[in-house]
């Protein structure tokens, strides 16, 4: 086992707080204090390259735990894309028998099914269903599909009983229903792109995003993997800082804990 995963193994997360590792673009593992792991989006290979658009899809951030180690008591994806439902992630979870259930929106079903996952492991998600996981209660929240292969994106609201709320947006377009859906949770922290390709959030919207939401930190992601589709995270920051917000700024270190305990509004 990696020792990323033996660390997510053994960690205690204090009540109420979660615990959070940042993998790459929009991957997160979340760990609570009665020990579920939840896995969202982790995109473990290199499937995106080549790509057919002629892009530079090369993986640029190491594996941090190769997929058949991966062991997660639910795998939520947020959408089909493969950067965040990675066939060659999902394929070799499925068999190892480590990851114990899978989750997402409508056109996942698709990708869990060519990757070997049996129906009954999987759940469908949709804005507003709400799931749990041992001591984990799962929101899907809205999203805006950023490209018409795939209309049925969501976000994640994530808690552990009273414990903080984490928002993981998952790709998403702007409009001012996006917001309205923030403001109905209330998150304490977000997880949001900032990347501004191919239809996804700005660091500006981003920004704008979490100036109307008014969470206590705020984590970019979405900007490190590809290099034809990137952005400095400190752009995320400068955004932030006009707005006035630049007190809310976590940037995350690759493979490296974040708890989220005190940050209440």
């Amino acid at each position: 086992m990696s020792g990323l995963m033996a660390e997510i193994r053994e960690t205690s997360v204090e009540p109420d707080s979660l615990a959070l590792w940042f993998l790459g673009q929009n991957g997160w593992i979340v760990k609570s204090p009665g020990g579920t792991v939840l896995a969202v989006d982790p995109y473990l290979s290199d499937s995106c390259n080549p790509s057919w658009r002629g892009l530079n899809l090369t993986r640029q951030v190491p594996v941090p735990i190769t997929p058949v180690e991966l062991a997660a008591d639910l795998l939520v994806c947020t959408h089909s894309h493969h950067d965040h439902a990675d066939p060659e992630t999902l394929a070799p979870c499925a068999a190892s028998g480590r990851v114990r259930g899978f989750a997402g929106p409508g056109d996942t079903q698709t990708v869990f099914a060519q990757a070997g996952i049996d129906e009954e492991r999987c759940k469908i998600l949709w804005p507003n269903r709400v799931i749990e996981r041992g001591d984990l209660r799962l929101t899907a929240t809205f999203a805006l599909p950023t490209d018409a292969g795939d209309l049925t994106h969501i976000g994640l609201l994530i808690q552990a009983g009273s414990g903080p709320k984490l928002w993981i947006t998952g790709d998403t377009g702007w409009c001012d229903l996006l917001a309205e859906a923030g403001l109905k949770h209330l998150p304490d922290a977000v997880c949001v792109p900032i990347n501004g390709g191919y239809g996804n959030l700005s660091h500006w919207q981003a920004a704008e995003l979490i100036r109307r939401v008014g969470p206590a930190v705020a984590i970019p992601c979405h900007w490190d993997m590809f290099a034809d589709n990137s952005c400095a995270p400190h752009m995320f920051e400068a955004s932030l800082t006009v707005k006035g917000q630049r007190h809310l700024y976590r940037m995350p270190v690759h493979g490296q804990k974040i708890v989220i305990d005190s940050w209440r509004r």
